[in-house]
């Protein structure tokens, strides 16, 4: 996918998440995300972050934290849900839709990988999760294995070798782990509940499951 195309399927992914996010109850709202230090609340507030967060607000976080880049992400993460009302949260990720701001550092491929990902964090563990454009998918999966960081996939996934069944892609080399591209994704970015999706040998590789996903 091109740069054009990549933002016209962001453009789409954040309409269909604010659309389920009107339709959570409290309970939703506080259920544990994909995302171990997040609730799904949380997550929802993290998907406007980068589009909106001033340089002040990164400063600041950064200098809290000591420069940890995780704990930059989580700690604004959960300001941000905590100074905000659920409407205040679809309303933030209504008003993005559009736009193509990017956090500093950050490339296009980014927010494509962050809202067809964290679309799943925060709705795969209410059991709606959403449809992941395929497209889209690979084209997301490329950046995390291109980028390496933050989630290292290249190293977490040593030995295997990745293979979508439903798209033309393959990362890695070793004992195979075969499954759709959207679950692949979703392995590459720390989210092990998607092992419950692929098959193969690659399954009994020691280390699998690494660690779990903050971001």
């Amino acid at each position: 996918m091109n740069r054009d195309e990549s933002w016209r399927v962001i453009d789409e992914q954040r309409v269909i998440i604010a659309d389920l996010l009107e339709t959570l109850t409290p309970q939703e709202w506080a259920t544990p995300s994909l995302c171990e230090a997040w609730t799904i609340r949380e997550v929802g507030a993290r998907l406007s972050l980068a589009a909106t967060a001033s340089l002040g607000e990164v400063l600041s976080t950064a200098i809290r934290v000591r420069g940890s880049f995780d704990g930059m992400i989580r700690e604004a993460t959960i300001a941000r849900a905590a100074a905000r009302s659920n409407a205040e949260i679809i309303a933030d990720l209504r008003s993005i839709v559009g736009s193509h701001r990017l956090a500093p550092g950050t490339f296009w491929r980014d927010p494509l990988l962050d809202v067809l990902v964290h679309g799943q964090d925060l709705s795969r563990p209410i059991g709606r999760p959403l449809a992941m454009p395929i497209e889209a998918a690979r084209t997301a999966a490329d950046w995390a294995w291109q980028r390496g960081f933050p989630f290292s996939p290249a190293r977490r996934f040593r030995g295997i070798r990745m293979v979508a069944d439903d798209i033309d892609w393959s990362r890695g080399s070793g004992e195979e782990l075969r499954g759709p591209i959207a679950s692949l994704l979703l392995l590459s970015t720390g989210r092990h509940s998607a092992l419950a999706d692929v098959r193969g040998p690659g399954l009994r590789a020691p280390g699998l499951r690494g660690a779990t996903a903050r971001k």
